[in-house]
């Protein structure tokens, strides 16, 4: 009963994806060719929203769901190793129309084509795992 919140936020998350338009393959589209500012709105909202959170996170020391005090550690500085995996994430963005969130929001409105790109996200991230000692740092 404890983790039903979690769903809720889930569901509502899953609403405010669709009402926002953002699961919309125009929009992406738009946003890739410079042709509208929605997208990049959306995106800056949730990159101040979460820094806001993230300083109120460590600032009242909230706990997790089982009660831990919630640790932020700084991590490393990766400029080459973030600029090869934010240059993958965007080329499999702009292909399939869909970042990983909406992707879920999509299947469960009825865009069953997005399976596969589940498929090939989950198997480019077990790929990850398995080369990710070989990479750039």
């Amino acid at each position: 009963m404890k983790k039903i919140k979690f769903i809720l936020v889930g569901i509502l998350f899953g609403i405010v994806l669709t009402k926002g338009e953002v699961t919309s393959w125009l929009r992406i589209y738009e946003m890739f060719k410079f042709q509208s500012f929605h997208m990049y709105g959306v995106i800056g909202s949730s990159v101040v929203l979460g820094a806001i959170l993230f300083q109120f996170i460590k600032k009242r020391q909230i706990k997790t769901i089982d009660g831990e005090t919630i640790q932020i550690t700084p991590k490393p500085k990766k400029y080459k190793a973030a600029l090869i995996g934010g240059s993958i994430f965007g080329l499999g963005w702009a292909m399939t129309g869909a970042c990983p969130g909406p992707m879920f929001n999509l299947v469960g409105m009825g865009h069953l084509e997005f399976l596969f790109t589940i498929l090939a996200a989950t198997i480019g991230a077990f790929i990850y795992g398995i080369v990710r000692n070989r990479l750039p740092h």
